[in-house]
């Protein structure tokens, strides 16, 4: 949501009343982590996750590649995340650097490619006590796992033990018949949210319908963050007061 620095995002987030905040560093070793550490405690934010998509964006490696070369440099990036995240409590995120299947290769291989990966990752989250968060993307973006159930049994199959399910919105929207029954069915597995809209913009600029979600929520037992990775739309700071409003009404 925030494009201009993480100084000006963690000044502007604190002012509009969240409670942390998101970042998406282009590497682990890019971020001043001292420097992250003061914002937080200056602006009283936590922070609520790291994403690893820059390692994807920037460098197209994924755990899912034919080359062995880049699925293990796809490994050694996101355990720098990991690293990174678990300095501030926090977990990190596994959305675009899944990858996809790709012929010749077949859709059996990708995935036990990405087993492979999640349980040595599993173990590396686990070292730090924290959770490695995967996010089923919709099928645009990956066609691997769309839906929440079938990513749940794909992560009991695992027997992994600090993988944990995002669940973002924008892409249950795509994907599920019902998010509400997606999010009771995968209840137990869901550790983060990604609070968007149908259209990738803030919640109350599309057609979601929020009230039997956040009941969903409720019902479960969910009390993480509702986290927006969102469009900037018309600007982060128009965006980011239409988030915070919306949260607080479908949450009071």
């Amino acid at each position: 949501m925030f494009w201009d620095g993480l100084a000006r995002g963690c000044e502007e987030a604190a002012a509009l009343g969240f409670d942390a905040v998101e970042i998406f560093p282009s590497s682990a070793n890019a971020l001043d982590v001292a420097e992250l550490g003061q914002l937080l405690a200056r602006h009283k934010l936590r922070l609520a996750a790291v994403g690893t998509g820059s390692g994807w964006v920037v460098h197209k490696w994924s755990l899912t590649h034919a080359d062995p070369g880049v699925r293990a440099q796809a490994k050694d990036f996101i355990r720098g995340i990991i690293d990174l995240a678990a300095a501030f409590h926090a977990p990190a995120i596994l959305g675009s650097m899944q990858g996809r299947w790709e012929a010749p290769g077949s859709r059996d291989q990708a995935v036990c490619w990405l087993g492979e990966a999640l349980r040595e990752l599993d173990a590396h989250a686990g070292s730090h006590r924290q959770v490695l968060l995967y996010e089923p993307l919709n099928r645009y973006e990956t066609n691997l796992f769309n839906r929440l159930v079938e990513a749940a049994k794909f992560l009991e199959g695992l027997g992994t033990q600090n993988v944990r399910l995002l669940a973002d919105l924008f892409h249950m929207n795509i994907e599920e018949a019902s998010i509400p029954d997606a999010l009771h069915a995968a209840g137990r597995h869901i550790g983060h949210v990604h609070f968007a809209d149908s259209n990738r913009l803030a919640m109350g600029l599309g057609h979601t319908s929020v009230v039997p979600i956040i009941e969903a929520l409720r019902n479960i037992g969910y009390d993480g963050y509702l986290s927006a990775e969102i469009l900037p739309f018309p600007d982060s700071t128009t965006a980011a007061r239409q988030t915070i409003q919306s949260i607080r009404k479908y949450t009071a």
